[in-house]
C-alpha cells in the first residue's frame, strides 16, 4: 500500500473515532469538532504507522492516535486565541474564538486536552495498564514544560527580544513547540508493541525539525506569491526564523538533509518502513 493510501485510511481511522468521542450538542462540543475537523492527521498517522511495525496494529494505535490528534487540536485552539497568536482563521475556517467566543475555545481546548488523556488511559489503547501508564507519562512530558507549552512560551517572549533569535535558540523553540508531540507519535507506536522506542524517536525528531523548515519556506513562498516580492537572506527579518536565518536555498537544503536523518533511523526496519521514508519526503516537498 503506498503512502498516501495509508495516510488516507490513517485520516478515515481517526476522524471516525474522534467522531465517536465527541458527542453532544453544547456550544463546546461543536466547537471541539469544529476544531478536530481537517488537517493532515500527520501525527496520529505516525503513531499507526509505528505500531504497525512493532506488530501492534489495530483498534489500540487508533486510539493512540486520536489522542495525540486530540492534544495537537487543543495546542492549536489555544495557540490562536488573541493571548497568544491571535489568528482569525485556521485551515481557511474562522477559528474557534472567532467562530464562538474566547471563552468558549479556552474550555474546549481543555475538554480536548483532557479528551487526549481519556483515550490514552483507557483500556481499549492497550490491555496493559503499565503500557498505558507509560504512554501518559511520556505524553504528559512532551505536552507540558519541558516540551510544546515551554515552546510557545519561549515563542511568546521572542516576539518582543530586542534581536532575532539566533539557528540554536529557533531549533530549540520549535523542538518544543512542534517537535515534542511529533516525537511522541514516533515512540507511541513502538511502546503500544513492546519495542525499542530509540530508531522511531530519532526519525520523528528528524522529521519535526524537517517538517518547521518546510512550514517556514511555505510562509515565505506565500508570502511572496502575495506581494510580488523576491524572497531571499532577508525574508521574515522582523522575525527569525529558518529562511531568514538560512536563505531560502539554504532552508530547502537544510529540510532535505533533515528528511535524509530522517530515513536513515528507519534502517532497522527496512522495506517495511517505506510508506514512513515516504512521509520524510513528503514533508519537505507538500505544497500545503
Amino acid at each position: 500500500m503506498s503512502f498516501e493510501a495509508r495516510l488516507a485510511a490513517a485520516q478515515a481511522a481517526l476522524g471516525a473515532r474522534l467522531s465517536r468521542a465527541v458527542v453532544g450538542e453544547a456550544p463546546v462540543h461543536a466547537a471541539m469538532r469544529h476544531a478536530l475537523d481537517g488537517g493532515k492527521r500527520l501525527r496520529g498517522f505516525l503513531v499507526i504507522e509505528g505500531a504497525r511495525l512493532h506488530g501492534a496494529a489495530g483498534a489500540g494505535a487508533v486510539e493512540a492516535g486520536a489522542a495525540i490528534e486530540a492534544l495537537h487540536a487543543y495546542s492549536l485552539v489555544h495557540d490562536d486565541l488573541p493571548a497568544m497568536d491571535d489568528d482569525a482563521l485556521r485551515r481557511g475556517r474562522p477559528t474557534v474564538h472567532v467562530r464562538w467566543d474566547e471563552a468558549t475555545a479556552i474550555l474546549a481546548g481543555d475538554a480536548l486536552q483532557s479528551l487526549a488523556f481519556e483515550l490514552l488511559s483507557a483500556p481499549e489503547c492497550h490491555p496493559d495498564a503499565a503500557v498505558r501508564a507509560a504512554l501518559v507519562l511520556d505524553l504528559a512530558r512532551a505536552a507540558g514544560m519541558r516540551g510544546m507549552v515551554l515552546g510557545q512560551a519561549l515563542d511568546i517572549a521572542a516576539e518582543s527580544a530586542g534581536a532575532p533569535l539566533t539557528l540554536p535558540e529557533i531549533e530549540a523553540l520549535q523542538a518544543g513547540k512542534t517537535g515534542a508531540l511529533i516525537e511522541w507519535s514516533g515512540r507511541a507506536g513502538a511502546l503500544l508493541g513492546g519495542g525499542d522506542p530509540a530508531p522511531l524517536a530519532a526519525y520523528a525528531r528528524a522529521l519535526g525539525r524537517a517538517f518547521q523548515i518546510a512550514d517556514d519556506i511555505l510562509d515565505v513562498e506565500g508570502d511572496a506569491a502575495a506581494t510580488g516580492k523576491a524572497v531571499g537572506k532577508d525574508a521574515g527579518a522582523n522575525k527569525a526564523t529558518f529562511v531568514s536565518l538560512l536563505g531560502l536555498d539554504g532552508a530547502r537544503a537544510r529540510a532535505r538533509d533533515l528528511a535524509d536523518e530522517a530515513c536513515a533511523a528507519l534502517a532497522p526496519y527496512g522495506g517495511a518502513a517505506a510508506a514512513l521514508r515516504d512521509c520524510a519526503r513528503f514533508a519537505v516537498d507538500r505544497d500545503r
